[in-house]
């Protein structure tokens, strides 16, 4: 009559173990009432047999089971618990149906049945056990004694007592071990969800996704796509270094890559590295929406970052940095080297290739407020973003002059039907998108207006 078992864990005996003593104790059981029984002259020495049987067979079960259970180990339970069935029902017939011996050896049947697998195997097991005994009773048609001598039934009661007392010992043991391992393990899971999110802040929200969730191998390995890659510095940014303290010049870096980072990240694109000023973005990898989108979503990025420093430099010029500071951008898009480099201890997801120089070089060919694209990405953006035609530079490290275009806007945001509305002068900045602006902000939006225009009024005024 085998318990379930139960998951290894400190201060407990193993699983395995713990099975065998709980069928020691059970089939011990058995061994006394027979020889309580014998001894009272309550059973004949005939079925004395068993006193031995039900000795030596846990050890037999234990051995059996240790040799297939690492591979069998389902089949291996519900053998033994089948097994144990027999014997229970066998029993019954061979002590005469004594009640009080009978229903003990049933419950400890149904106690381990119930722990092995619930009702299922609760009702297959009792319906071998009474199986067994109905075959078993027409076969040999055992003298009935119902009713057993008060030693036989302490006994047996006794026994029967202390394996289930035992066992749920054990079981309640096992709960509270099991409890604070999950708790445990609770823990190690949110240090480690805590740890993977102070990592992710060193990799590119797409590259740390996908390397979580199995979708790429960490190991030297690179491949060649067709990306958009996009680069920006500061213009002016090395001599207001010279101008500003350390602490000062932090912060607004600091500042200036945040702001300009989350709207990489709107757009879909690829943070790469920070260098100083620089930024250096790409789109197409890990994941792409195909080439023209793309270096759609690369302009529309740059275009998004040229009109967000006009808020950067209101900002600025409150904390009393009166310096007008620039972005500057190029864009190139072609087939790159796209993976990991550098060694088995230390990696760099990055880009590497002709088309990646082309873009910097763009970049630091543009002025101030400037968006420079190559004629690829113009090929691909055309129809949707306005761009004009700059002629062709000289760039170094290409033997031929180079096609460049300076990007003007959005289609849709140029002529009568514009969406957006902006001036900067000193002391005012402006920047209104009606598209971007929904439904139940508009009064509050006309309420600021209002606000601004009375108080600009009543200065002239004064």
């Amino acid at each position: 009559m085998k318990p379930a078992s139960a998951t290894p864990s400190s201060g407990l005996p193993s699983s395995s173990l713990r099975v065998y003593y709980s069928r020691v104790l059970a089939y011990l059981t058995v061994a006394a009432t027979i020889a309580a029984g014998t001894y009272s002259q309550f059973f004949g020495y005939d079925i004395l047999w068993l006193v031995p049987y039900a000795l030596l067979y846990p050890h037999l079960a234990h051995q059996i089971g240790l040799h297939f259970r690492r591979d069998y180990p389902h089949q291996v339970r519900i053998g033994l618990l089948f097994v144990d069935a027999l014997h229970v029902g066998a029993c019954v017939v061979l002590i005469g149906f004594s009640v009080v011996p009978s229903l003990m050896l049933l419950m400890l049947l149904s106690f381990a049945a119930l722990l092995s697998g619930g009702l299922r195997y609760l009702g297959v097991s009792l319906l071998t056990a009474t199986s067994t005994t109905l075959l078993l009773g027409s076969l040999l048609h055992p003298e009935i004694k119902a009713s057993a001598p008060p030693l036989v039934s302490s006994v047996c009661i006794l026994f029967s007592t202390l394996c289930i007392a035992i066992t749920a010992y054990y079981m309640r043991q096992q709960g509270q071990h099991l409890a604070q391992a999950r708790i445990e393990i609770k823990q190690e899971q949110e240090k480690a969800a805590r740890l993977a999110r102070n990592l992710a802040k060193y990799l590119s929200p797409q590259v740390w996704e996908m390397i979580f969730s199995g979708k790429k191998h960490v190991r030297l390995e690179t491949q060649r796509k067709k990306l958009s890659v996009f680069f920006s510095d500061i213009k002016g940014f090395t001599e207001l270094s010279e101008e500003l303290e350390a602490e000062a010049l932090t912060d607004l870096l600091n500042n200036y890559l945040n702001e300009m980072s989350k709207i990489a990240l709107k757009h879909g694109g690829t943070i790469d590295k920070f260098v100083g000023d620089s930024v250096m973005v790409f789109f197409g990898d890990p994941t792409s929406q195909g080439a023209k989108k793309d270096a759609v979503n690369a302009v529309s990025m740059a275009i998004a970052m040229r009109k967000h420093m006009k808020v950067l430099r209101q900002q600025w010029r409150a904390q009393g940095i009166t310096k007008p500071l620039e972005i500057r951008m190029g864009i190139n898009t072609g087939y790159c080297t796209v993976g990991n480099f550098g060694a088995d201890t230390r990696m760099d997801y990055t880009i590497i290739g002709r088309e990646v120089n082309l873009a910097s070089r763009l970049e630091s060919a543009s002025e101030a407020g400037e968006i420079l694209i190559s004629h690829e990405t113009y090929s691909l953006v055309k129809d949707v973003i306005m761009c004009r035609d700059k002629g062709q530079i000289t760039v170094k490290g290409f033997t031929r002059p180079v096609q460049i275009y300076h990007v003007v806007d959005f289609r849709r945001d140029l002529g009568a039907t514009s969406s957006y509305v902006e001036h900067e002068l000193p002391g005012f900045s402006m920047y209104l998108d009606t598209n971007g602006v929904q439904n139940y902000d508009k009064e509050r939006v006309i309420q600021a207006l209002n606000q601004a225009a009375e108080k600009l009024r009543d200065k002239i005024i004064l």
